[in-house]
């Protein structure tokens, strides 16, 4: 059943804005079976089919072609996505930062599937249910971490920095930090205050990746929106049933790059485009989502 985003909305893994970590999931099972070179994540088809939505399945197994369900936007997305966060976490954790933080971490494999240095620990936060549920489905794959794996099984609407530190997490020691595909699906002021409590509980010579795009000009939006619907007929016409336009908030928002670097980050940004040039990937032609125009920021905290 689909529902407009509100204050204190639940969901699963099958459903409402949780859905999209399982279909992120499936979208990187379809590039790692067709271009392991450039993503191989072997958890991520397991894991779709261990949430059981039976398109998402039949999509992550290879059962349906992708066609017009999952285009090469999509799938090369994901490769770009993933190794830039991939590429991040390692080069943060090869220069020291022994504690990182996957925030939303979802269906994540990182803590798996990543050549950790030792001492490495992986602190994934998401929701109680959400940390359960990959545990045991990677337990019962016989998967075991490649660091040391923490969960701080919180919603990141409620006190989640609580958990954290509980499950270990020292804020005087500098961290590596994601919010991969997270700040469109928060309110505008919620995004503001996450990226002012993970400052708040950096040390000095923290890194942070997230990404975000710029404020839309006049009509893109709508016409977001208008490509949005339409994809989520073809999911329903099909038994799955999303509507992807309603996960979203909408509207002004400030911008990531700008907003840390005023809370003294040091800040780079690599445009979608760059990013796919670098993986020999064509730029996107039909973008009526704008994804070309994400923009992918790491940042460091200087003191």
């Amino acid at each position: 059943m689909t529902s407009t985003r509100r204050d204190g909305d639940d969901w699963d893994l099958a459903s409402s804005v949780g859905a999209t970590a399982t279909m992120a999931a499936m979208t990187r099972a379809i590039a790692t079976r067709t271009d392991p070179a450039r993503l191989d994540d072997p958890f991520a088809e397991p894991l779709v089919r261990a949430v059981g939505v039976e398109l998402l399945t039949r999509l992550a197994t290879g059962e349906l072609p992708p066609g017009d369900l999952v285009g090469p936007p999509a799938v090369d997305g994901a490769k770009v996505r993933a190794r830039f966060y991939d590429e991040f976490f390692l080069d943060a954790a090869g220069a020291g930062r022994t504690q990182v933080v996957i925030l939303a971490s979802g269906l994540d494999s990182r803590a798996y599937r990543l050549p950790w240095p030792a001492g490495t620990v992986v602190y994934e936060v998401d929701r109680p249910d959400v940390v359960e549920f990959k545990t045991r489905a990677l337990a019962e794959l016989g998967a075991h971490p490649t660091a040391r794996r923490r969960a701080a099984a919180a919603d990141l609407r409620d006190d989640w920095p609580t958990a954290l530190r509980a499950a270990g997490f020292d804020p005087a020691r500098p961290a590596a930090w994601s919010a991969e595909g997270l700040l469109g699906y928060l309110p505008p002021d919620a995004q503001d205050r996450l990226l002012d409590t993970i400052t708040g509980l950096s040390a000095p010579g923290s890194r942070l990746a997230t990404e975000s795009r710029p404020n839309p000009r006049p009509g893109e939006e709508a016409v977001t929106k208008e490509r949005l619907d339409r994809i989520s007929a073809q999911w329903r016409a099909l038994g799955f049933d999303t509507d992807m336009a309603s996960l979203r908030y909408f509207g002004p928002r400030n911008e990531a790059a700008p907003y840390l670097a005023g809370r003294g980050w040091s800040v780079t940004t690599r445009g979608t485009g760059e990013l796919l040039a670098a993986l020999g990937l064509p730029a996107f032609e039909d973008d009526d989502l704008r994804m070309g125009g994400l923009r992918y920021v790491s940042a460091a905290l200087g003191g």
